[in-house]
């Protein structure tokens, strides 16, 4: 059984990761330092705790397992965030990858797949987006993304090193059955603070631009399902194993679906009103941002499964029942039964 790396595991990526490679038959080892992961997350395999910024320890904990591949999850993933610890950002998100590359060489895995992002294309004037599009970051979360992508192009050329990017458009759902989904902190993405609000622990939703150049005036994201994502992983390690080419993926539906019908989907499954407000849009915010995933269907011949209608739903049993039960939350609501809050707090969301 080969051993398979999943730097990062503990986190909601990572940890879809982690349980889709062990049902593929793999070894998997979970490689964390916990700062963004939790406990809760580890159902499969060994852990080993390390942060990838520590290139002594991950020699170590390499020379003991000896893996075959690696899936590097392992980031700091907050576009704000990454304007503001933009020093933090590069250490970890570039420096880091860097070690676990260089680990990864030094000790002859066979396989590498690095979770990138879609942020690596910025503005992009057309859509959908195909791999060969240009390269124009404009957060320094997308650049850190963007120089490791830079990095793992030149191992390859010239190191002939095994490596596949996986640019993700927006993960989402969650496998609540298995007691894994999307669980951050500060959260920020669209459809977990939608689903809290729905349940009462926030105080409302806002959605950032109503005059987009789309049908209903909200921006249109590729939301794709996490357990989609995962089976990703999967064939790109298997595509590395099997002496199969380097690339890079777009991880996407190839569907749009805009603020507004989120919100929607929401609503339909929520037991009670919630409130949801307008404001400007944030600069920087394309109006549409959709995969052409035909490159990942033809190669790795990966296909999406899951509908829209399943992202919201599985992330809307996590949210309601099962993140509640694992980490002792209270499940009460702070809003009564008309949608009138009962703490003050503030939330607000731009499109993903």
């Amino acid at each position: 059984m080969e051993t398979v790396f999943i730097v990062g595991g503990a986190g909601y990526v990572g940890s879809h990761c982690t349980k889709a490679i062990a049902e593929a038959g793999y070894r998997p080892v979970v490689v964390d330092n916990l700062s963004n992961g939790h406990e809760q997350f580890l159902k499969w395999g060994e852990f080993e705790h390390a942060d990838i910024r520590d290139a002594e320890r991950l020699d170590a904990v390499f020379a003991r397992h000896k893996p075959a591949a690696v899936v590097l999850c392992a980031a700091l993933i907050e576009v704000k965030d990454s304007q503001v610890e933009t020093a933090l950002y590069y250490d970890n998100n570039v420096s880091g990858a860097i070690n676990v590359i260089g680990a990864s060489e030094r000790h002859g895995v066979r396989a590498f797949v690095f979770s990138s992002t879609c942020a690596v294309y910025g503005e992009p004037a057309e859509q959908p987006l195909r791999e060969h599009f240009p390269i124009q970051p404009i957060s320094p979360y997308g650049r850190t993304k963007a120089m490791v992508e830079g990095v793992l192009a030149d191992m390859r050329q010239f190191k002939n090193f095994p490596a596949i990017s996986l640019r993700y458009f927006n993960a989402a759902g969650a496998s609540w059955q298995d007691g894994i989904g999307e669980r951050h902190t500060p959260e920020t993405h669209a459809i977990p603070l939608a689903i809290q609000t729905a349940l009462g622990r926030r105080e409302g939703f806002r959605i950032f631009g109503t005059d987009y150049d789309t049908p209903d005036g909200t921006a249109v994201r590729d939301y794709i399902h996490v357990l989609d994502l995962a089976d990703a992983h999967v064939r790109s390690i298997r595509h590395l194993l099997d002496g199969g080419q380097s690339d890079i993926f777009n991880l996407g539906t190839g569907h749009g679906h805009s603020v507004k019908e989120l919100v929607t989907a929401v609503q339909d499954l929520s037991p009670q009103p919630f409130i949801v407000g307008t404001t400007d849009r944030r600069p920087g915010d394309p109006a549409r941002l959709v995969a052409d995933n035909s490159k990942a269907k033809d190669i790795l011949g990966w296909e999406p499964t899951c509908s829209f209608a399943d992202i919201i739903e599985s992330a809307w049993k996590w949210h309601a029942d099962t993140e509640p039960r694992i980490f002792g939350l209270d499940a009460k609501p702070t809003v009564d039964a008309s949608g009138t809050p009962m703490e003050q707090e503030q939330t607000t969301v731009a499109a993903q």
